[in-house]
Formats: C-alpha cells, sequence, structure tokens
C-alpha cells in the first residue's frame, strides 16, 4: 500500500490516515462498486473518497462518525459520478457484454442486489452488509424510519420474487 503524500510534520496525520484507510478501505469499495459497476471507476471513487477525507481534516466525533461519513460521502460521490454529463453520453451497448468484477463473482445474492434500484440497495447494503439499524439509515440517509422499513421490505420481496424464479 502506498502511503499518501501529507506535509513534513504531519506523522500523526499520516497514521491517523492509514489507519482509516486499512479500516475502511474494503467497505468504501463495496459501496462504490455497487453503484458503478466497474472495478477501475470504483477505485477512483475509493481514491476521491478518502482525498476528500484528507480534506476533512479528520476532525470526525469516533470511529462509528467517521464510518459513517465514509458511506455517506461514497454513495454521494458515486451519484454525482453516474449524474456526470460524460456518463449520460456513453452508450449503454458498449458496456453489455461487462461481466460483474470479480468481488462478487460466484455470490448470486449480491448480483441481485446489484441490481436493485438505488433506493433499495443502499437499504440493504447498510442493514444486512454494515450492520446499521433502520434508525442510524434513515439518519445517514436523511429520511423517515418508516420510508427504509419500507424500502426493507420492498426489496425483500423483490430479491425473494427474482429467487423464486431462478429456482424455477
Amino acid at each position: 500500500m502506498h502511503k499518501p503524500f501529507l506535509p513534513s510534520g504531519e506523522d500523526d496525520l499520516s497514521a491517523t490516515f492509514e489507519e482509516s484507510y486499512e479500516r475502511y478501505f474494503n467497505m468504501v469499495y463495496q459501496v462504490c462498486f455497487s453503484y458503478l459497476k466497474n472495478a477501475a471507476d470504483a477505485e477512483d471513487a475509493v481514491a476521491d473518497v478518502f482525498e476528500k477525507l484528507i480534506k476533512h481534516g479528520f476532525s470526525l466525533k469516533n470511529a462509528e462518525h467517521e464510518k459513517a461519513w465514509l458511506l455517506r460521502t461514497a454513495i454521494n460521490h458515486c451519484k454525482d459520478i453516474l449524474k456526470h454529463w460524460w456518463r449520460m453520453r456513453a452508450n449503454i451497448d458498449d458496456y453489455e457484454n461487462l461481466e460483474a468484477a470479480d468481488l462478487y463473482k460466484g455470490n448470486e445474492l449480491m448480483k441481485l442486489i446489484l441490481e436493485l434500484p438505488d433506493r433499495y440497495k443502499d437499504v440493504v447494503f447498510l442493514y444486512y452488509y454494515e450492520g446499521y439499524s433502520t434508525v442510524e439509515i434513515a439518519k445517514m440517509l436523511r429520511k423517515p424510519k418508516s420510508t427504509i422499513r419500507n424500502h426493507l421490505h420492498e426489496a425483500r420481496g423483490i430479491l425473494k420474487g427474482a429467487i423464486e424464479d431462478e429456482e424455477y
């Protein structure tokens, strides 16, 4: 792993960054990959998210707040990338034959989750893979708790239907 460049005399900041990077890299990468569905773009997005963390100055309250901040920043950054004019002009047929990256190869459930609409995908990932409660997710996504619970319920129904369709 490459050490980030930090001005001299900031060894504490460098150590803090390295700890955060090692602790949350996989989580941020999975979120970015779930949106961008491309390993190279996900890696670029991860780098951008951690760059934002450096610029933010590590003034986060605690590790849980840092984790939530990184998740929210990664989600917002990926949504911004997907809304960029260049992406809007890309021809979807160019990406038709791309495989889902090796990260989820062989994991049929994760492939189904990645196909969910964003409003469901976010909630399912945060609830089942990151272990957040519906109350915490509601705060993170700035949505009512009932909406989060409804999204979980609807996502479960969609996933159940997709799994049953695959079995027959």
